[in-house]
């Protein structure tokens, strides 16, 4: 079942098109994937989603329905510039943009305690937010995003500003929901996070729709073109291999893109093996942000382009 369809959607700003005839579907129950560069047009589509801007052309559904403003209450938004109000307490603050989207102060309470002790926040509640850190901000924000339990949450670089053990229990949090059956639009430039917890992605680039399926069909579209290699030995068998490109490079480690799809990896093996003893070999299909990046960087290359 659809949750989501971007119908043609386009939005100008002057001359500028900041969404050019841009369409995609989000599948009810995944976490979907709206990725791009800085600049590239998703804050515009996340607005036009959250009916905070409207489509010059084009028509966004939610939930089957034309996008209007009663939808909203079942819906979950987490902007990338947060919205707090530094002077409230805590749970005056959950309490107030709870109240907003329709609960009772008493499920609003209920509810926030829940929250604040799964990701142990418990004893902030009479803290000012101005007393907290940005992390521990960003937690509050986030629970205010999902306590009203919403279908569609949508969530734009919800990590910032968290540190790597609290960056594990969101996203553990969001898997959790996943497996409620919540929808979660995820914008994040981590392309590792993409691949962690991403069913579905589309890419924006210059306004423009240039990616857009399942993660799995688009790393297999890409073929078997990563290589790595990690070897005990000299390493001047890297000046004799032809039609890779180094990802990344250290004194045991080598990681390849293979330019050319009738590279014979054997032939490579044979080199390396004249040099140093192989001890992993290893040909994978591409990560997410090798695709991000040659996909970015084929657009910028694009003549045709105005």
């Amino acid at each position: 079942m659809e949750i989501l369809e971007v119908k043609n959607v386009t939005k100008r700003f002057g001359n500028y098109a900041a969404a050019n005839n841009v369409s995609f579907t989000v599948e009810s129950g995944q976490i979907f994937g709206l990725l791009g560069p800085n600049g590239a047009g998703k804050t515009t589509l996340i607005r036009m989603i959250n009916n905070i801007l409207i489509p010059d052309e084009g028509e966004i559904y939610i939930f089957g329905e034309k996008l209007n403003s009663d939808l909203q209450n079942n819906i979950g938004y987490l902007p990338e510039e947060r919205g707090l109000y530094k002077k409230l307490k805590v749970m005056e603050q959950i309490i107030y943009f709870a109240r907003l989207k329709g609960m009772s102060r008493a499920a609003a309470i209920e509810r926030a305690r829940f929250w604040l002790n799964k990701l142990g926040a418990s004893g902030w509640e009479n803290k000012k937010i101005q007393e907290l850190s940005k992390g521990m901000q960003q937690k509050i924000q986030f629970i205010t995003t999902i306590l009203h339990s919403p279908d569609l949450i949508i969530l734009d670089e919800p990590f910032s500003g968290f540190d790597p053990i609290n960056t594990e229990l969101v996203k553990n949090i969001l898997l959790e929901l996943r497996a409620e059956g919540k929808t979660i639009i995820l914008s994040t430039h981590v392309m590792s996070q993409v691949e962690e917890l991403c069913d579905s992605i589309c890419m924006i680039n210059k306004g423009k729709l240039v990616l857009n399926g399942k993660v799995s069909d688009i790393k297999a579209g890409y073929g078997r073109n990563h290589l790595v290699i990690e070897f005990d030995g000299q390493d001047e068998f890297i000046n004799l291999l032809n039609d890779v490109e180094i990802l990344n490079r250290t004194n045991s480690r080598l990681e390849l893109k293979l330019l050319n799809h009738s590279i014979n990896t054997n032939n490579i093996f044979k080199t390396v093996s004249e040099f140093a003893t192989v001890t992993r070999f290893d040909l994978s299909l591409p990560t997410m942000h090798e695709i991000f990046i040659d996909t970015v960087a084929n657009q910028k290359g694009d003549k045709n382009e105005q």
